[in-house]
């Protein structure tokens, strides 16, 4: 390409490719002729079909959609009109894609291209995330007022009714004995619960500091190792490089402890290849606006707990961070709206995609800086 030629773009006095440009893209982005072949695709386009340059450029439109996908009669649609045609909330899941990929599509006509076009895709799964990140936080907060009258209406007379039961178990017999035992121990647990209701509250200001993430998790890991997942291997992939994130070591050390118990629980204990691999990644791009009037905040921080157990039932998908929801018997379905609750006070978000073995939770967090009111640039 001649340099300061009209198919170049200038940056510093260099000239660029603009197949450059549109690597530098984070949307997948595929030129397409108007016989439905692929002629040109991003590296964003890569990553979204899990194929390379050389092996998609040999592929039709249709080989790497779902059969009668109506992103392919949005090209055929732009192609036949030489117009700009949209489409919104498009399944395009493929065992090559994976499943739930849902997209926004925009396909223009590409000028001099002998009736191509180009299409580009949005995956929605941002902007869903951010929405079921309000919703989270809603269902988290709509027990903090219940957390609060539990703890003074009910540990009161509990405290009396364990009382009234320690005075009757000196003077009964074996077999009542054992009654009063256990109106103590079923009482014991009810106060638990009351515990956990009551660390909703949202009266209660974290003692923020600067943290290093790498230390939590190890701590973490620590606690599993030497209880619940004693027979889980653990894998760490950490970006030694990654900022310091500003928070509460006790509450972020249970949010963890949290999602590395429940993965553990999911593989179970007879599992004997059973893994959780523990990653951080400093990724860009991803914003968070919450509420109207304010300013979006960056959240690049990127912590991972995945596992390889069976994955979440589909009929909790949809409501699992909201409370009292939980596919253990046992479970009282108040960990993971818990962790929501302090995910969103630290300003981040946190969401999951779940396959049989490989099922992840991803926590996006906002920088010290930011955190800290010193301009929230990204």
């Amino acid at each position: 390409m001649t340099a300061g030629g009209p198919g170049s773009a200038s940056v510093g006095g260099r000239f660029l490719d603009p197949l450059q440009l549109l690597n530098a893209l984070p949307q997948p982005m595929l030129a397409i002729d108007a016989a439905g072949a692929i002629r040109e695709v991003n590296i964003a386009a890569e990553h979204f079909f899990d194929a390379g340059r050389s092996a998609l450029l040999r592929l039709r439109l249709a080989d790497i959609l779902p059969f009668g996908s109506p992103v392919i009669g949005l090209v055929a649609d732009a192609v036949a009109s030489q117009a700009t045609v949209n489409g919104y909330k498009l399944d395009v899941s493929t065992p090559r894609t994976g499943l739930g990929r849902v997209v926004d599509a925009f396909v223009s006509p590409l000028p001099r291209a002998e009736d191509g076009v180009v299409l580009l895709l949005q995956e929605r799964s941002i902007a869903e995330k951010m929405d079921r990140q309000l919703t989270h936080r809603s269902a988290a907060r709509s027990v903090t007022a219940l957390g609060a009258m539990l703890a003074h209406e009910i540990k009161n007379p509990l405290s009396g009714i364990r009382g009234a039961a320690q005075l009757l178990e000196a003077s009964a017999s074996d077999e009542d004995r054992a009654l009063t035992r256990l109106i103590c121990d079923e009482t014991d647990r009810i106060v638990k619960l009351v515990d956990r209701m009551e660390s909703f509250s949202e009266e209660r200001p974290y003692k923020r500091e600067s943290l290093n993430i790498h230390q939590v998790l190890d701590h973490v890991k620590r606690l599993a190792q030497a209880g619940f997942g004693q027979h889980i291997r653990f894998v760490e992939v950490y970006d030694p490089s990654l900022p310091h994130v500003l928070g509460s070591r006790d509450a972020l050390i249970q949010v963890f402890l949290n999602l590395v118990k429940n993965a553990a629980e999911a593989i179970g204990e007879e599992s004997i290849d059973g893994e959780i691999t523990l990653t951080t990644a400093y990724r860009q791009g991803v914003r968070l606006k919450v509420g109207a009037g304010a300013e979006p905040v960056s959240l690049p921080l990127e912590i991972c707990v995945r596992d390889n157990g069976p994955g979440i039932p589909a009929d909790l998908a949809g409501s699992l961070f909201e409370p009292f929801v939980s596919s253990k018997s046992s479970g009282s379905g108040l960990g993971l709206a818990l962790v929501a609750k302090v995910i969103g006070d630290h300003g981040g978000i946190i969401e999951f995609e779940s396959h049989p073995r490989r099922t992840t939770f991803r926590v996006l967090m906002p920088l010290e800086a930011q955190r800290a009111g010193s301009g929230g640039a990204d």
